[in-house]
This record gives C-alpha cells, structure tokens and sequence, in this order.
C-alpha cells in the first residue's frame, strides 16, 4: 500500500499514524457554472485544470472531487407546484449523461493524483438535491419555504422524492466507486439552521440519506458524512449521530462542538475539521505563529488517532495555499 493511502486510511480507522492527516478543498469552478458542465462541456476540463493546480501546489493527503459543474441531479423541478407533484418523479436512467460526465470527472482526477491518494467524490444529499431544485432563481430560503409546506402537506411525498432522488444517486456512487476511480464517498448533508424539527427529519428525510451511505457502504468501507454548516449554518447533530459513514465532518465553530467532543459525540468515529472556513478565519487572516499554535492546541484536546485537520467546510478559493502547508508541516511535528 502508498504511503499517502496508508496514511489516510489507519487515520479512518482509529489507528496511530506517523503524522496526522490534513484535508482541506476548495471550488474551482463558480457562481453559475457550477450546475452547468452537461450544457457546457468545456467546464469540465477547466474543473480538471483547477485539481491539477491543487496537486501541484499542495499534493493533498486525500482529495475529495470537487463535482464543481456537477453538482446537482439533472432534474427538472419547475412543474413541481404541490407535493402531490413529487411523486411523479422518477429515478435517471442509468445512460444519463450526467452518469458519463461524472465518471469522465472521476477518470480525469485519478489520472492527476495517482493510486497513491484516496479520492472521495462529493455527492449532496437527496434532501440538498430537493432543496435546490425548489429554490427558483437560486433563491434557496424560498426552496426551504416551499419543503417545509410540502412536508406540512404531505410528508410521505416528499419521503417519496427523496428515496427516488436516492436512488438515482446511488447509480452515481456504484458508477464511480471502485478500483481506479473513486475510493468513496463525501456526503454533504445540512438542515438550514435546523428549520425541520428533529422529528420531522428523522421521519421524512433521515431514510433517504442513510441509504445513500448504505449503498456506498456495499461498494467502499471508507466513506465520509459532511454535515454542513456553511455561512454558520447550524443542524440538529443528533439526527446524524448514528448514520452509517466511518468518518465525520461538522462545522466545529457553527455548532460549537470541538473535534474532541464531537468524537466522543458521534461514537469514536475518526474525525476531520478544527478550522473555520470563512475569510475573516483564523485559517484564512491569520499569522503562521496563530495557526501554528492553534495546530498544538486541536492535537492537545483531541488527541492523535482517529483525527484528520480540516476546515468546517470548503474554504475560500483564493486562500494562500503557503497556510495549508503551514498547518500540514505543524501537524507532522506534534
């Protein structure tokens, strides 16, 4: 086995390693492309180039896709009035094209890092899948607004879309996980400043996001559940408390729960974050000696096994890359 994926994966599993593991990613792609690879091809080698730059400049531990171009399923959600109109979804035939990108993508980014790197493709959950596709105009409160009144109007719909939206991310996932593509999964799930009580998730939308994990699980044991806490968003951690995904990211600073803490609270999983993500951040702002500093002190509380360092969440794209090898030679020394 490389080194790098040796490295990587007894950090996943709880065992000691010879320095800790450091993940951060940012996009490179933005604003409208970011949906648009299957309408303008061309983005998907301009999504390449910015993975190649990131080797060159920092050759990551583990790299998770940025699916910048590809983010969401390409369902047309402009006929969906009511929640009675959510059953009329279906799941993608497995031709789709976004299929054939997505594995080009996949294919694209091996060839860049090699075996020697774990790759873990980013996928959003059903529910983000959803909440974008209802959010006209990119007006994503207004999408939130209209979930929560089609759970108010019929739960079992929108349980319904979900699993379907599932499904056809688990096309996804058995596609582009396997040997000489992707080693796993990054899923991306949030509840927007916990706008859906607990119990309403738990009963309508946990099941669909399990079974994402759940069919990645029977491809890959190595995947990772990203609860995202972008722009300080906060979610009811407790919902994802026991989903099946070996690995857990969470936005330390939004939701106030160290990695420390957040081990213990998510039952000895290994774990990846300890920076915020935002530019006025100490990651982003601050001065070597503060983020060294801020290194010792993740390390002291959380201790050496099982912790990746990372950030809350993606983090800005124009970051000085020189900071993130400020904290990878910091980690190696402690």
């Amino acid at each position: 086995m490389s080194i790098k994926r040796e490295l990587v994966l007894k950090a996943f599993h709880n065992e000691k390693t010879d320095r800790i593991p450091v993940g951060f990613w940012f996009h490179f792609l933005e604003g409208d492309e970011f949906n648009a690879t299957l309408q303008r091809p061309e983005l998907l080698q301009k999504n390449l180039e910015g993975h190649q730059r990131f080797k060159e400049a920092f050759d990551p531990d583990f790299v998770k896709i940025m699916t910048d171009g590809l983010f969401y399923l390409p369902y047309d959600f402009s006929g969906v009035k009511t929640a009675e109109d959510l059953k009329k979804l279906e799941v993608l035939s497995e031709d789709h094209p976004f299929f054939g990108k997505n594995e080009e993508l996949v294919k694209g980014v091996r060839e860049i890092f090699g075996e020697d790197t774990l790759l873990f493709i980013n996928e959003f959950s059903p529910f983000n899948q959803l909440l974008a596709g209802l959010a006209v105009a990119g007006n994503r409160p207004q999408g939130l607004k209209r979930l929560r009144t089609f759970l108010e109007q019929d739960g079992e719909a929108v349980a319904y879309a979900l699993d379907v939206l599932a499904e056809s991310l688990n096309i996804l996932t058995r596609r582009v996980v396997k040997p000489g593509l992707a080693d796993g999964i990054y899923l991306s799930v949030n509840n927007p400043n916990r706008m859906i009580p607990a119990q309403i998730y738990s009963a309508f939308v946990a099941p669909s996001e399990v079974k994402v994990l759940e069919t990645a699980n029977t491809v890959s044991p190595d995947n990772i559940l990203h609860i995202c806490g972008y722009a300080g968003n906060k979610n009811i951690l407790s919902v994802y408390q026991d989903y099946p995904a070996e690995v857990v990211n969470w936005a330390v600073h939004a939701e106030n729960l160290g990695l420390a803490e957040g081990k213990k609270f998510f039952g000895g999983k290994a774990v990846i974050g300890g920076f915020d993500n935002v530019k006025e951040g100490l990651l982003y702002s601050g001065t070597r000696q503060e983020i060294e500093a801020y290194v010792e002190k993740l390390l002291a509380e959380a201790g050496r096994e099982g912790v990746i360092i990372g950030a809350d969440c993606t983090v800005p794209s124009d970051i000085d890359i020189e900071r993130l090898q400020w904290v990878r030679e910091k980690a190696a020394e402690a």
